[in-house]
This record gives C-alpha cells, sequence and structure tokens, in this order.
C-alpha cells in the first residue's frame, strides 16, 4: 500500500489569506475588478439583437473584519454568463455577486458601443452611427437600482451668432449625455432620440450632397443654447413615468472659441418639492 501512493501528489488545504481577520477596523465601500472586457448581447429596438464587448467594472463592500475579497469570483461570474448576458440577466448578476461575495452591497458598470442604422435624411442612404452606453447597477440589500446612460453627439447652431450676423451663424458638435433611473423599461434609442430631437440637428454617418444641404438648413433654422438643449431634454424626461431620477449635460465644443459651453440638469423626482438642482 505504501509502494501504490509512493510519489503521488498530496493535496494540501491552502489558506484563504482574503479571508483573514484585519484589526484596523477600516471598511471598505468598493473593492472589486475594474475594465475587464466581456462579450454581451444587446436587443434592439426593432427586435433584432446586436452583439458587442462591454467593459465592465464590478465592485461590492468590504467588512472591517475581512483582510480582502475574492477577486476571482467576479470574473467566474461574467464565465459563468459566457455570451448570455443581456439586460435581463443585468439584477441577476448583481444578486449573484452580492450573494457569491458574502457582501452587501454591489455595484456593477457595463459600458458597450452601439450602433444604430440611420437613413440620410433626403437621398435615403444608410450608415451606422455609433453611441457610448452604460447600464449602472447598484445593489443594497434587497433594493436594486438600474441606471441607463447614454452620450450622444448631436450638431448645435448659436442663436446668438445668428441673430448678429449678417450671413451664417457658428455651430459645433456638442455631446449630450443622459442618466436616467430607471423605474421600468426603457430603449436605448428612446433616450437618445430624445438627445437628438432636442438639439438643432442630429449627426449622420454618411450624407450626400443633397443631405448637407438639409442638416445645414435644419440646424439653422433650430438654433440652440447649451442651455435649451439641457432643458428640452428635461422637459421630456420629466414628464416620464419610467424615468425615476436623471441628470442630463451638453458639452458644446466651440468653434469660434478654445473652451467649451457646459450645462447640467440633476433631478429626482422622490425629492420633496419637486426642485431641479445642479
Amino acid at each position: 500500500m505504501a509502494e501504490a501512493t509512493k510519489g503521488a501528489a498530496v493535496a494540501l488545504p491552502i489558506e484563504d489569506v482574503q479571508g483573514r481577520q484585519d484589526s484596523r477596523r477600516i471598511p471598505i465601500n468598493k473593492v472589486g475588478i475594474k475594465d475587464i472586457r466581456h462579450p454581451v448581447r444587446v436587443r434592439s429596438r426593432n427586435g433584432e439583437e446586436q452583439h458587442t464587448v462591454a467593459t465592465f467594472n464590478m465592485y461590492v463592500d468590504l467588512p472591517h473584519h475581512f483582510k480582502g475579497t475574492h477577486m476571482s469570483r467576479f470574473v467566474e461570474i461574467l464565465e459563468g454568463h459566457n455570451r448570455e448576458i443581456t439586460i435581463a440577466s443585468f439584477k441577476a448578476m448583481l444578486r449573484e455577486m452580492t450573494q457569491r461575495l458574502k457582501a452587501v452591497s454591489g455595484h456593477i458598470e457595463m459600458r458597450f458601443p452601439y450602433f444604430i442604422r440611420k437613413r440620410a435624411p433626403v437621398s435615403g442612404v444608410q450608415s451606422l452611427l455609433d453611441y457610448d452606453v452604460a447600464f449602472i447597477g447598484e445593489t443594497h440589500g434587497d433594493h436594486i437600482e438600474l441606471t441607463v446612460k447614454v452620450l450622444v453627439p448631436v450638431t448645435s447652431l448659436c442663436p446668438c451668432s445668428k441673430s448678429i450676423s449678417e450671413q451664417g451663424a457658428h455651430n459645433q458638435r456638442s455631446l449630450v449625455t443622459i442618466r436616467a433611473r430607471t423605474s421600468g423599461f426603457i430603449w436605448i434609442e428612446e433616450l437618445i432620440q430624445i438627445a437628438e430631437d432636442s438639439a438643432s440637428c442630429e449627426l449622420y454617418g454618411l450624407l450626400k450632397r443633397p443631405d448637407e444641404k438639409y442638416v445645414t438648413e435644419r440646424a439653422y433654422d433650430n438654433p440652440r443654447f447649451v442651455e435649451d438643449m439641457v432643458r428640452e431634454v428635461a422637459a421630456r424626461l420629466e414628464i416620464d413615468d419610467r424615468i425615476a431620477a436623471y441628470s442630463v449635460a451638453s458639452e458644446n465644443f466651440e468653434s469660434i472659441h478654445n473652451h467649451s459651453a457646459y450645462a447640467l440638469i440633476e433631478r429626482d423626482k422622490s425629492l420633496t418639492g419637486g426642485d431641479y438642482h445642479g
């Protein structure tokens, strides 16, 4: 018997160093992994599924008496879903993460490029335009909050420039950022459309000459200050019952200045009095 087991590997217990006691009695708000990429599927409003690659941040809280968290378990959660990470499974991932890591609170942020096929306004030629999108989930105990974030590039034309100039008006590309904490399902495309409708003109990936004429004249007919754009977006978000809280920011990359113009509105509809603040 001794000969039979001679040379065989003996499995020795390995200490769980992360589980050691820590004597400093300082809890950590967020600990985990950052900027890990993983393939995901996102359903479009037209019923199709878009395959893309997301960058994840995954954190949990750590009580004061634990030395560290188990970093490998975050990756195991992603691998467990493999390519089946969807919006529907996002909340399940949050619950699984806090349960497996024995945490009270958790945070997952999933950022990814999202593509919409757009048709040019006159020629009808089609092209893809990309948008930066993020889903941000936070849980504390049994309570889960989901926030959708979209960054939408648009065109803005200055009302002041149009008013005082005999010929033309200066315009620029702007970036509208919407963060919406939802209490009901909302499509990514809906938030993007709200931002585009609030600008002087939306952007397209491909335009022919008749399209360029159209978008130039449309911007001229719809001048917008940076303040106008955030107020237009906020007015639309305010009346949507699916949105519990939101922030909308616009940055205009000025074409005649070496600085940007910026405006921000933040709103939590649950706050008493319902005032806007920023």
